[in-house]
């Protein structure tokens, strides 16, 4: 095992590092949080849009592909930005332009109008993901961040949670348009919030590196681990992000990820409805279940993987998927009317499905090094939006003309096709781990 000389600081440092970086996870906690008040809105307005103006479930599927089509490139293209201009600045424009959006949403009412502002929407939305894996990079070493990344990731769902347990009240009150107008007004706030909490890297206040502070990297070590991403070029940044294989498997891994995901997210108001029997008011509470599931599922995950594969995100990953497909079988086998089947099989999903859609992004950032973190982290959200354009249009096509009963079966082969790509990196750690402490230590533990 290689010995580190662990370097030494003194206790207001240490005090001031750690409030910087409690400071920045409740922050991007409650930044993303904000992003998911004007996203996840669209899909409690569906039923009414479609009823209001006398659209089919395909003419809604266009637009969501087409959102999310736009919304993966966004991720690419600003996960290589956000390797390399300001986080804060990165994240807060993209917040406040899909606030925006959302209020020219709510005075749309043709497909293309919906499909332009919605696509635009998402693609301010993809500045939300990559400033957060690369904060996250700096301010977390790889022996903790499986954690961290996954109380930052509840962010999802108190987002989520929150605006599918409002929107069926501001939509049986106020009418769907009110479901764009009210977030966006709260967003814009809250852009403001995210400005003034948020800063970089330690090193932009003056602060040690993660690797120097928690011990991660000795005296020798702290040079090559230190912050100079400014210092590559983005051909360079690509290389780490994009040359290496085990970010393609993960990010193979999360296009059939996402098209379980957002089925579910996208689509389960109007399937709960359609093929279980449930009411607008059972659908939402379910779905308010799912979100709050994947809070614990995903901290759950993260500290598995820390903790007791030690960097391992395989591993729990495949474990998820799997179980994944079996819940979706007793969901879609179970009697229309069996309200109880179906409320805990959303739970179990929503507690599984988020460790996964975490871990992915986890080891995007592990296996491409702090460097090119928000680079591949962008990388793999660009293939799982794919899986969001597929799970958009497609679902709403199979639905129109096949039923729901093929939507299910569609959504168990991509949980397969999931943990197949996932288990290509069952043993796979961050870098830094085997070279801290050596190739023998790391497969010990």
């Amino acid at each position: 095992m290689a010995t580190n000389s662990k370097l030494q600081y003194s206790d207001s440092c240490n005090k001031v590092f750690a409030y910087w970086r409690f400071r920045t996870i409740y922050s991007i906690i409650i930044g993303y949080a904000s992003f998911y008040l004007v996203r996840q809105n669209f899909s409690i307005a569906i039923p009414a849009i479609c009823s209001d103006l006398n659209l089919t479930k395909s003419d809604i599927g266009i637009v969501i592909s087409f959102s999310a089509i736009l919304y993966g490139i966004g991720k690419c293209f600003f996960g290589i930005i956000g390797d390399k201009f300001s986080a804060r600045y990165v994240m807060t424009t993209g917040l406040l332009c899909s606030a925006v959006m959302n209020i020219f949403m709510g005075f749309s009412s043709v497909i293309p109008a919906f499909a332009i502002f919605w696509s635009l929407n998402f693609c301010f939305q993809s500045m939300g993901w990559p400033p957060c894996a690369k904060l996250l990079t700096h301010w977390y070493s790889p022996t903790e961040i499986g954690t961290k990344w996954a109380m930052w990731n509840t962010s999802h769902q108190i987002g989520s949670a929150i605006i599918v347990s409002v929107a069926p009240f501001i939509l049986m009150h106020l009418g769907w348009r009110y479901v764009f107008f009210i977030p966006g007004i709260f967003a814009t706030i809250l852009a403001a919030v995210l400005f003034n909490r948020l800063r970089d890297t330690p090193e932009s206040l003056k602060l040690p590196s993660v690797e120097k502070i928690t011990g991660l990297a000795s005296v020798a070590q702290s040079e090559k681990w230190k912050d100079d991403t400014e210092k590559l070029t983005y051909r360079e940044t690509l290389r780490l992000a994009l040359g290496n294989r085990l970010v393609w498997y993960v990010g193979l891994a999360n296009l059939f990820v996402y098209i379980c995901r957002m089925t579910f997210l996208n689509w389960g108001p109007t399937l709960l409805l359609e093929s279980k029997g449930s009411s607008l008011t059972g659908a939402g509470f379910q779905m308010v279940a799912f979100d709050v599931a994947s809070m614990f599922g995903g901290i759950c995950a993260g500290y598995i993987s820390d903790k007791i594969f030690k960097g391992r995100r395989g591993p729990v990953s495949v474990l998820c998927m799997v179980l994944i497909s079996g819940l979706i079988t007793v969901l879609w086998l179970s009697p229309n009317d069996s309200h109880v089947t179906s409320s805990i099989c959303m739970l179990c999903i929503g507690f599984l499905i988020s460790g996964p859609q975490i871990l992915i992004g986890v080891a995007a950032a592990d296996f491409a090094s702090k460097k090119a973190a928000a680079t591949a982290s962008g990388f793999t959200g660009t293939l799982g939006y794919t899986g969001t354009a597929i799970a958009g249009i497609g679902n709403g096509f199979i639905a129109d003309n096949y039923g729901w009963n093929m939507v299910f079966c569609s959504t168990i082969v991509a949980a397969c096709a999931a943990a197949i790509f996932l288990a290509m990196t069952w043993n796979k750690r961050p870098q830094i781990l085997v070279e801290t402490y050596g190739k023998e230590t790391t497969k010990k533990n």
